[in-house]
């Protein structure tokens, strides 16, 4: 199958007919019996050794979740998968330095900057990574579209500059419909699956595609952490899987008429959509930006993003404020922005919407 579509219908779900199954099973478990101690302690070894073990207990692993991990993989273009409770919690690091290239979603720009994961960080444009890399550089950590203002960079020509040092990008906002990282070169992929590939803002997750070396550690940290992610929210992200191309080419389309629209707007002064598409819109507006939040009735004003409704939100109040001010301006995080992520409503609504609520600055 090479068509996005139909992996999309059909990854994590090929055995399906031969188990008389049409949906995939939900499986609550959170410990495996079994009868055989002995074989039960050579797994677990095997597990502390690095390898991919089923059953046991939950910490170590879930069918379902694995059914979810084995689908992202294959629409990422990896072996495997290792999916958490959050999309913070699978921020991890590699070695104790970590490159950062601004622009990142705030939390993981605090995460990273705080030292609460035992790193140093050293932030610098895309162009400056690879001088920034040292001898204990574990990732160079980049996001593209970059959270919230857009800004998009080569994926392929950071990666060849970085050499041997893994590129991990975060492909949240892109999604393997519009990007596929790992094709230019890219190590680790992280989404925050609470967004598109859950799709419904009725789930959270984070999950990591990579190689079976990353896989290996990952796994240990969220056995050790206890960051699994809940077979529920697994069984959701995999369905929501399913209609993925579908929403996010529907959310795209829509998106570049607002952003067509918005740049016509007289009380709008800058429009930000990224030249590979997609559903997110950043704007600039010459008035009040809570006022214009305040006054749209058919948008749904909040946090988060990727969501069947579309949601409008203030990155420097919300999202980024635990981002130091003078990084959020060097960002291009005004206090004027706006970001805007499509939903699947019919466009001409929204851009009447917009249009009535932009009058309030």
């Amino acid at each position: 199958m090479t068509d996005l579509r139909t992996r999309a219908v059909h990854a994590g779900r090929d055995d399906l007919t031969d188990l008389g199954l049409h949906a995939a099973p939900l499986d609550y478990s959170t410990t495996y019996p079994s009868r055989d101690s002995a074989a039960e302690a050579r797994r677990i070894d095997e597990f502390a050794a690095g390898g991919h073990v089923s059953g046991i207990y939950g910490r170590i692993g879930n069918p379902t979740v694995e059914r979810f991990e084995r689908a992202l993989a294959e629409l990422e273009g990896f072996e495997h998968a290792v999916a958490f409770a959050s999309g913070m919690s699978a921020v991890q690091r590699g070695k104790r330095h970590v490159v950062g290239v601004r622009s990142l979603y705030g939390s993981t720009d605090h995460l990273l900057t705080s030292g609460l994961l035992g790193t140093e960080v050293t932030w610098g444009a895309p162009e400056d990574a690879a001088r920034a890399v040292r001898e204990d550089t574990g990732r160079v950590f980049v996001e593209t579209p970059a959270n919230p203002a857009l800004t998009e960079l080569d994926i392929a020509a950071l990666v060849e500059r970085c050499g041997a040092v893994p590129v991990l990008v975060d492909n949240t906002f892109a999604t393997p419909v519009l990007q596929c990282p790992g094709h230019h070169g890219a190590r680790l992929v992280l989404h925050s699956a609470t967004k598109f590939l859950g799709g419904h803002g009725d789930v959270m997750g984070g999950v990591v595609a990579c190689d079976a070396e990353e896989a290996a550690r990952l796994r240990d940290i969220r056995f050790a952490t206890g960051a699994v992610l809940h077979p529920l929210a697994g069984y959701l992200l995999l369905r929501g899987l399913s209609t993925l191309p579908l929403r996010v080419t529907a959310a795209s389309a829509t998106a570049a008429v607002l952003a067509e629209r918005l740049a016509q707007h007289p009380a709008v002064t800058a429009v930000h959509h990224p030249r590979i598409g997609g559903p997110l819109v950043a704007f600039e507006v010459a008035g009040d930006p809570h006022a214009v939040i305040g006054a749209v009735r058919v948008i749904t004003p909040a946090v988060s993003l990727g969501s069947v409704d579309t949601l409008i939100q203030h990155p420097a109040s919300l999202t980024h404020p635990v981002a130091a001010e003078h990084d959020r301006e060097k960002a291009g995080i005004t206090g004027r922005l706006i970001r805007l992520s499509a939903g699947l409503e019919d466009v001409e609504d929204l851009r009447h919407d917009l249009d009535q609520a932009l009058k309030a600055c």
